[in-house]
């Protein structure tokens, strides 16, 4: 049922793009984020919605886009939360802190605690794009990635 769960998620991202308006949210990345492209990686907001259960928190949902063989540069995301990397299509190359580097399909995903360095972010394939979601929750307002000098 892995296929009909990733068809589900594609469907919803979908929606969400098309729909735009209220659930867009652009303070979701910060301008530093949106310019890092020139490695074969794209970001774009997809949804951010405040939580009624947990007041001053935001669950936010940022596509990452990778060309083949794109990456993203070593980053950080916010100590104010956490974030989930699903993989849509393709496979990713990933570590988390000191943790080893792995690879999820089209499927998999991974939790990054609050503050997480995350060093290595890519497509695992020099041949085919892939695509995450990453969904954060964290304090309303955060800066959700920064990226290492």
């Amino acid at each position: 049922m892995k296929t009909g769960r990733i068809a589900n998620v594609r469907a919803f991202l979908g929606g969400l793009v098309l729909a735009g308006g209220a659930a867009l949210a652009l303070h979701a990345t910060s301008a530093q984020e949106q310019a890092k492209g020139a490695e074969g990686s794209s970001v774009a907001p997809v949804f951010a919605y405040q939580l009624p259960n947990l007041p001053g928190q935001t669950v936010t949902g940022v596509l990452v886009e990778y060309a083949p063989g794109g990456s993203s540069p070593p980053h950080h995301h916010t100590a104010k939360g956490s974030v989930v990397g699903f993989v849509l299509d393709g496979a990713i190359r990933s570590k988390v802190n000191d943790g080893p580097v792995r690879v999820y399909h089209a499927g998999e995903s991974w939790l990054e605690p609050p503050g997480a360095a995350h060093p290595v972010s890519a497509n695992a394939s020099a041949t085919e794009p892939a695509r995450l979601l990453a969904v954060f929750v964290a304090e309303d307002g955060a800066d959700l990635t920064t990226f290492d000098e």
